[in-house]
């Protein structure tokens, strides 16, 4: 996973977060080169977004300019974050905040209970991120990134439907609306109580306290 740290921006970003189409592949490549050392080949996304209900793949993008992308892969209760980018040249504008409160909204439609991802051990920026959406480190990958040797953190957060996790993606949501405005199409049959509690707690207050009804 690769993006820079996010920091303050007088500027909000009009952005649309969609479902990942072959059409979309020339703008990921064109990250994915940017800022992997071993770039995934259009063929193994190809070969990822033919796996159907067991992959989630998203771009964002802000008009036609592909921005950013994130993969999550599906195992029973648990999602698991495989992809996350940001092109280098948005980096620090709130893409990367804006794709994982994605991940997060899609694993609640799927039925997932739990997320994880891996991280290399030099990317203090990223974890510093994952750690805001609770992940937290439960164990090392030695030498996982083959082309460098690099060791990787492995992360988890668990029960992301319990009403505590609830309150801190709804004030993520509100942080993340100072710099980007999403354009996004009505929640799915799986998000729609979800998000009406979001709605709830971003607009009425209830950050750190029980909430009734």
């Amino acid at each position: 996973m690769s993006w820079g740290a996010q920091e303050e921006s007088r500027e909000v970003l009009e952005l649309e977060i969609v479902p990942m189409r072959r059409w979309h592949l020339r703008g990921v490549l064109r990250i994915e080169n940017q800022v992997y050392p071993r770039p995934w080949s259009a063929g193994l996304f190809l070969s990822e977004l033919s796996l159907g209900p067991e992959r989630a793949y998203h771009v964002a993008r802000s008009g036609r300019r592909i921005l950013g992308y994130s993969g999550t892969m599906f195992v029973e209760e648990d999602a698991h974050v495989t992809n996350i980018a940001v092109d280098p040249a948005w980096q620090r504008r709130g893409i990367g905040r804006s794709l994982l409160l994605n991940i997060v909204r899609t694993a609640w439609a799927r039925g997932a209970v739990n997320l994880t991802l891996e991280v290399r051990i030099s990317n203090t920026g990223a974890q510093e991120l994952y750690r805001s959406f609770g992940f937290q480190p439960v164990g090392l990958r030695k030498n996982y990134y083959a082309e460098t040797g690099e060791d990787a953190i492995v992360m988890w957060v668990y029960n992301i439907k319990d009403e505590e996790y609830l309150q801190r993606i709804a004030r993520l949501e509100v942080e993340a609306s100072t710099k980007v405005r999403l354009v996004t199409p009505p929640p799915t049959e799986g998000e729609k109580d979800l998000s009406s509690k979001l709605y709830r707690f971003m607009h009425l207050g209830n950050f750190g306290r029980d909430v009734n009804g």
